[in-house]
């Protein structure tokens, strides 16, 4: 595997990108403004036109063990065996997510697929039905991991990466095939729940409407106190801890918008009637620390090989709690990998990982999301 990066700042690459390369596969995370211009895909294409460039939006870019806005960062992939293979097609509102995933997954091909990582927009699709309609059209023991865009913390428009097409409300997935690959994931939060749990009892896929039978948007300004003028962006430091029956570990879920004349909150993703949920908070050594269990689940569960390629999802609520020590969540995994093991990503509306190295795939909120990549000698 070989990799080239580069950042675009102050109207230049650094470094200057290759007049042509063989890459397959081409990572680029950055501003949404900076994104939709078009003289920046015509760039890139004549660069690494051998291969997909796909991204999407952020609010945050990672590349090594820095943090960036406003900028593009690059990752080119030049694989020695694997294959790729990337599929899109645009959400509209009023779609099922779990249909539209599971139908978006068929135009994969099932022969030799090793990985699936998944960017979706962050604003117009239910995370949770769109990664579950996935995961049922995929062979068995195929895993899938990602995130939805961001858009700093603005909530307004996400967008989408794929060659020529920069858009929102696109879906990217993108098939990892090659029995020389190795992919290892983990997750982890490091968030706290507190106060009573309160069930769902009004709810629509991820709207929320009412908890222990009252309207669940008056019940969460009251905790929030004077940080409700702020909404939706102050629920990001107090997101939701949800608790199901069928699911093991709790889910964390933030809000994405909210709905003065319905009293309803929309979260990324679903919350169903019937389930429970807490409210949650975080200091800043406990999301450190949890980045660095995530770093840690991920290296366990591919043991035997050294990553060579480090894809770092984390939440933007994350990046609100540890502000100015947000750096420090990012070198905390960089410790846990080889040094020329390669690290970018960005930070998003939700993350996407497998509970448990063997279990159910599933949407995150308020996580740090690694997925690993290593090829090992033919």
């Amino acid at each position: 595997m070989k990799l080239f990066q580069s950042i675009f700042q102050n109207n230049q690459w650094d470094p200057a990108l290759p007049e042509q390369s063989n890459a397959s596969l081409v990572f680029v995370f950055g501003d949404r403004a900076m994104m939709q211009q078009d003289p920046f895909r015509g760039v890139l294409s004549n660069s690494f036109s051998q291969g997909d460039i796909v991204g999407c939006s952020t609010s945050g870019e990672i590349q090594g063990t820095a943090i960036y806005d406003q900028s593009l960062c690059l990752t080119a992939v030049e694989f020695d065996s694997s294959t790729v293979q990337v599929v899109d097609q645009v959400f509209v509102q009023g779609l099922n997510s779990f249909d539209f995933g599971q139908q978006l997954a068929t135009k994969l091909s099932p022969q030799n697929l090793k990985h699936v990582f998944l960017l979706s927009d962050g604003q117009l699709v239910n995370g949770t039905d769109l990664v579950e309609g996935v995961t049922s059209s995929l062979p068995d023991g195929v895993m899938v991991t990602g995130g939805l865009a961001g858009d700093d913390v603005r909530f307004s428009e996400t967008v989408l990466w794929h060659n020529h097409n920069v858009t929102s409300g696109l879906v990217i997935l993108i098939g990892l095939y090659g029995e020389s690959l190795e992919v290892g994931y983990g997750h982890m939060g490091g968030w706290r729940a507190f106060g009573p749990l309160r069930e769902i009892t009004k709810s629509v896929d991820n709207v929320l409407y009412e908890l222990d039978g009252k309207p669940a948007l008056e019940l969460y300004k009251e905790f929030l106190g004077p940080h409700a003028e702020n909404l939706p962006a102050s629920a990001l430091l107090f997101p939701l801890s949800l608790h199901q029956d069928d699911i093991d570990e709790p889910r964390v879920r933030t809000i994405l918008s909210i709905d003065e004349q319905q009293n309803s909150m929309l979260f990324a993703g679903s919350m169903p009637e019937g389930a429970t949920c807490q409210l949650m908070r975080a200091n800043n050594e406990n999301l450190i620390d949890g980045a660095s269990d995530a770093a840690e689940i991920a290296l366990e569960s591919m043991p035997a090989f050294a990553p060579e390629l480090a894809l770092l999802v984390s939440c933007v609520g994350r990046r609100l709690v540890l502000n100015q020590r947000i750096e420090d969540e990012v070198e905390a995994v960089k410790e846990a990998f080889p040094d020329n093991c390669a690290m970018t990503g960005f930070y998003s509306y939700g993350e996407i990982s497998p509970s448990l190295p063997i279990g159910k795939c599933g949407l995150h909120n308020q996580t740090m999301t690694i997925t690993l990549l290593a090829e090992r000698e033919s």
